[in-house]
């Protein structure tokens, strides 16, 4: 997102930010609190989610490498819909609030791209709540598998290991069910030679197999 802006914005986000690496498990905001800045990820994973009334986590997003974090809340001047925290080890920087809307408002074309960013999360999300309300729990996992395989996928495209530790709490929480479902449905993946499993880590075995199960090309 930064990698068209001018020399001189440039270098007034790299005065500004600061750099710090985060462990798993640590939070990097709170739903319900004041954004101060944006966050974006510089190597790592960081895992978006709302907590439901009886505890349980809905994850909404895994952000990446080269993505920003909490713009949206801090843009529409709201306070966070979601709380953050860290999957995979993360290196993040972050940039106050002040010197990252100073360059959105001198910089459309910056403002273009993060107005487009903004659409692909919205796009993303409408996917999200059709898949929710038309796919089976079955379906939705198969398909998180591959997105997720897309993402994260190491090892080839015959067989595609998913190279992030993600636990079957947070794999629920992707697809939106319990998590002794996900448990139950991975075993009967394997079972039916889509998946392997090594530990906590999966390995996709027959990607054409979770593509049609997961109603992919319907």
């Amino acid at each position: 997102m930064f990698s068209d802006l001018s020399e001189e914005h440039l270098c007034s986000l790299s005065d500004a930010k600061n750099f710090i690496t985060h462990k798993k498990g640590q939070i990097l905001y709170y739903e319900n609190t004041k954004p101060l800045g944006v966050f974006c990820v510089s190597s790592g994973v960081v895992k978006i989610f709302k907590t439901a009334s009886n505890g349980k986590e809905q994850i909404i997003r895994l952000a990446k490498k080269g993505d920003f974090v909490g713009y949206t809340s801090l843009i529409g001047e709201d306070i966070y819909t979601t709380s953050a925290t860290i999957v995979e080890d993360a290196s993040i920087c972050f940039v106050p609030k002040e010197t990252f809307l100073k360059v959105l408002t001198e910089d459309a074309n910056f403002h273009s791209r993060l107005t487009k960013a903004i659409c692909n999360d919205l796009g993303m999300m409408e996917e999200k709540l059709t898949d929710a309300t038309q796919k089976t729990i079955r379906e939705r996992l198969a398909l998180m598998l591959l997105k997720l395989g897309d993402s994260y996928g190491v090892d080839g495209d015959a067989q595609q290991k998913i190279d992030i530790l993600l636990t079957r709490e947070e794999i629920a929480g992707l697809v939106g069910t319990a998590t002794e479902t996900v448990i139950r449905l991975l075993s009967e993946f394997k079972k039916d030679k889509l998946i392997d499993l090594q530990g906590k880590k999966i390995i996709l075995l027959d990607k054409k197999g979770l593509a049609r199960l997961s109603d992919f090309y319907g």
